[in-house]
């Protein structure tokens, strides 16, 4: 997994990680939802195996 690309023409990075960082992190981790690509994930799953929601990795 990973959190988006914001590469693209009007991308704006620093609003992406707000973004996840302000809205969806402090959604419960039974939160279901549709990511870009791939099956459905919950916010729990995702903070266990996405290497980019570790505590670990400072990617922000």
């Amino acid at each position: 997994g990973g959190v988006g690309r914001s590469d693209f023409p009007r991308g704006d990075h620093n609003q992406l990680i707000s973004s996840i960082k302000d809205k969806l992190l402090p959604l419960g981790d039974d939160v279901t939802f549709i990511p870009g690509h791939g099956p459905l994930s919950t916010l729990g799953y995702e903070r266990l195996h996405n290497p980019f929601l570790q505590d670990e990795m400072p990617v922000w």
